[in-house]
């Protein structure tokens, strides 16, 4: 049994929050939630077939986008900004990849005379 003083945390990509937590949470509307679910911008785990639950993930990505629309940009901006961010994101990974697979082993050059 554990001892009430422990802390409790949960993994940022895990689904548990309702939709209208999320949206208190966000700061924004339940039904811009969903829409921002039908473009695709966030995409909520299902359950039970309809109900859909947000991560602490989720959550981050929808005060993204409610920043980025108060500065001025469309749907159709973000949408585009959040695309690019994930390819810079996969950039990344791929060049950190690179790196440490390049420091593990050693580079032989050729040279035909």
């Amino acid at each position: 049994m554990s001892s009430p003083d422990q802390s409790f945390s949960v993994a940022s990509d895990t689904p548990v929050y309702a939709i209208s937590v999320a949206a208190e949470l966000a700061g924004l509307h339940p039904q811009t939630l969903r829409q921002y679910d039908r473009l695709g911008m966030v995409v909520p785990r299902r359950v039970s077939g309809r109900n859909r639950l947000y991560s602490g993930r989720d959550i981050a990505r929808l005060r993204e986008i409610a920043q980025l629309s108060a500065e001025g940009l469309s749907l159709e901006g973000i949408r585009r900004v959040l695309i690019l961010q994930a390819e810079v994101e996969e950039l990344r990974s791929r060049l950190e990849q690179f790196r440490s697979e390049s420091t593990s082993r050693a580079l032989v050059l050729w040279n035909k005379r």
